[in-house]
């Protein structure tokens, strides 16, 4: 009989017999299952983060912040120094000859949640008359479009799913000023359906300031940003750094994401341990269970390394069933669910994301869960293969 069917023969009569040890068994399979489903949860979350910022940016968009700032609301441009990289050459025009540009004012919102007491923090966002023009991504689905100089706001989809009395017609009151909610927009699930749009000039009035945050225009292509780079550098009035869109918004998304990956890992390494110790014991017990049954193979002619082998089989695949259980739990409760956080440094206020358990995040969860058993089998495989055969047999 030949390695591998030696193999083959002693796995199959290993498994036949899981469910005479069905207790250890799901020790094994329930731990696992653990572990996974909350590596695969933290990395849905971490994956929902990045994706919904990041997506926000384009190569043909460029993002003006003052020199050294790492994110939108954490820049400030005066308006002398907006108007002098708007004559700027580098940023296009539209078929109306007007640039493709608009000059940004970031404030926040405190608003009541549907399903909580406690309020929470919304980003509103002000911008310049061309300010859709530049995001042609963002669409209208109910209401109308704000009217510049007016109180008036629009409201990202992802805010009306998470807080109260966002409805067309329904009035906000922030600051000490009301604003009426004229309409609904999506942005293709990306960071702007977690904000309130309004008119620039009507925000820095309410919050009385007098500077915008950002100033984002349309590039084209990399000799466009490339010329309006070298013309701001070259700019001795001017302290501002242009990133392209979707540079700016990965490297706001980057830290957190990672963060939030790091923290699932660690969460899941100090659960992992519990599940390795679990799975050694329960591979203990079935190797000491088929003490006779392994001296009798040995005694035949079964060689020790098939022993080990099918043992290690045996706690694989235990953890590849303990990873597709975890996995499908969290597709069942996480997939899709909204949730809301305040991600890192994108902003003032809070990102509504969804959770996406897609096949990269169950596949870390399977490698991981495989790792799991590779390492619980090994003690009892070596075990298992160093018990002499007269012993066991005597044992037996």
């Amino acid at each position: 009989m030949n390695y591998l069917t030696q193999i083959f023969a002693i796995t199959m009569m290993s498994l036949s017999t899981i469910k005479e040890r069905l207790g250890s068994t799901l020790v094994i399979v329930a731990g696992t299952a653990g572990v996974v489903a909350v590596l695969v949860s933290m990395l849905a979350l971490s994956n929902g983060v990045r994706q919904t910022i990041s997506s926000v940016g384009r190569d043909e968009r460029a993002v003006v912040v003052n020199k050294g700032a790492t994110s939108a609301a954490g820049s400030n441009i005066p308006r002398d120094a907006v108007l002098t990289v708007l004559d700027k050459p580098g940023i296009m025009r539209g078929t109306d000859g007007k640039l493709l540009a608009t000059s940004d004012a970031i404030a926040s919102l405190w608003l009541p949640h549907i399903n909580e007491p406690t309020p929470g923090s919304v980003t509103l966002r002000g911008v310049t008359p061309d300010g859709i023009a530049v995001r042609p991504e963002i669409t209208l689905t109910a209401g109308r479009m704000f009217t510049p100089g007016l109180r008036q706001v629009i409201v990202g989809e992802a805010v009306t799913r998470s807080y109260a009395h966002l409805d067309v017609g329904d009035k906000i009151v922030a600051n000490g000023i009301e604003w009426e909610v004229v309409g609904n927009f999506k942005s293709g699930g990306n960071l702007h359906e977690s904000e309130i749009w309004s008119d620039a000039e009507s925000v820095l009035a309410a919050f009385h300031r007098n500077s915008f945050n950002t100033v984002t225009v349309w590039v084209g292509n990399e000799a466009g940003f490339n010329t309006l780079k070298q013309a701001l550098d070259a700019d001795p009035t001017l302290t501002v750094d242009l990133h392209t869109e979707k540079e700016f918004y990965n490297s706001q998304s980057s830290g957190f994401s990672t963060f939030l990956a790091i923290v699932g890992k660690a969460v899941g390494g100090i659960m992992a341990v519990g599940a390795i110790f679990g799975s050694i014991n329960a591979m203990y017990t079935a190797v000491s269970a088929r003490t006779g049954e392994i001296a009798t193979l040995r005694a035949i002619g079964f060689g020790a390394s098939g022993v080990v082998v099918s043992v290690f089989v045996e706690a694989m695949l235990l953890a590849l069933a303990g990873a597709l259980v975890g996995s499908a739990l969290a597709w069942l409760l996480f997939n899709g669910n909204s949730i809301s956080t305040v991600a890192g440094n994108s902003g003032l206020a809070q990102v509504v994301f969804d959770l996406h358990v897609n096949l990269a995040v169950v596949l870390q969860g399977i490698e991981w869960a495989l790792i799991l058993g590779l390492i619980g089998g090994l003690l009892p495989a070596i075990r298992a293969a160093r018990l002499p055969v007269v012993v066991a047999l005597r044992g037996a």
